[in-house]
C-alpha cells in the first residue's frame, strides 16, 4: 500500500457495488461533482488508489496521458450508469473512450483449478489494467447485476450507487440530500406553473 490521503468520500460508500463492479463505482466517485475535488487530478492522490484498487502496479508509470484515458474511461461508465438510472443512452463520443480502451488492452486468460475461467490483465500498462473492468461490467450484464450500479438521477451529482432496492427503483444517491432537493425542485416548479 502506498502513501496517501487517508480519506476520500468514495472510500466509505454507503451503497457499495459487489464484487469487480465495487472497483467501477469507485472510479466513477473519483470526483465530486459539481465542483469538488478529484482524486485523479493529482498524481499523488490518483497513484495510491489506483494501486490499492489493483489497476496500476507499484512500478508502473502513472503519466498525464494516463491520468487524461481514466477521466475519459470515468465519463463514459458514468454515462452507462446515467442510462441505467432511467437517462439517456450513451452517445458514440461518449462511448468512444471505451472502444480506444477495448482496442488497445491486452487480457489473458486462464483456467483455474475447478475448471473456472479467469480473465486478467496481460501487462502492467494502465489501459490492460482498466480494461479487467470492462470485463467486469460484461459478467454483470450477464447476469443482471449491471443494471443496478447506477449514476444518482440529480444531474448536479451523478454519484455511483448500487440499487439494492426489491424493485430497482432507487434514484438517488441519497434521499435526505439528493432525493429531497430535487423532489423540492419541482415541488416549486409545479406551484409555479399552477400560477
Amino acid at each position: 500500500m502506498t502513501a496517501g490521503p487517508t480519506t476520500w468520500p468514495g472510500d466509505d460508500e454507503s451503497k457499495p457495488a459487489p464484487g469487480p463492479l465495487r472497483t467501477v463505482q469507485a472510479l466513477v466517485n473519483t470526483v465530486e461533482r459539481p465542483d469538488g475535488a478529484d482524486r485523479l487530478a493529482d498524481p499523488d492522490n490518483a497513484r495510491p488508489w489506483l494501486v490499492d484498487s489493483g489497476l496500476l502496479t507499484e512500478t508502473a508509470p502513472l503519466t498525464d496521458a494516463d491520468r487524461a484515458l481514466l477521466v475519459d474511461v470515468r465519463e463514459a461508465m458514468r454515462a452507462m450508469l446515467v442510462h441505467n438510472a432511467g437517462g439517456p443512452a450513451p452517445s458514440a463520443g461518449q462511448l468512444a473512450p471505451l472502444h480506444r480502451l477495448a482496442d488497445a488492452a491486452r487480457l489473458r486468460t486462464s483456467v483455474g483449478a475447478g475448471g473456472e475461467l479467469q480473465v486478467s490483465a496481460a501487462g502492467d500498462e494502465l489501459s490492460d489494467r482498466l480494461a479487467t473492468l470492462l470485463v467486469a461490467i460484461r459478467d454483470a450484464q450477464r447476469d443482471g447485476s449491471w443494471t443496478r450500479l447506477k449514476a444518482c438521477r440529480n444531474d448536479e451529482c451523478q454519484w455511483a450507487f448500487y440499487d439494492a432496492s426489491r424493485n430497482h427503483a432507487g434514484s438517488w444517491c441519497e434521499m435526505a440530500s439528493c432525493g429531497n432537493k430535487l423532489k423540492n425542485r419541482q415541488f416549486r416548479a409545479r406551484r409555479r406553473a399552477q400560477g
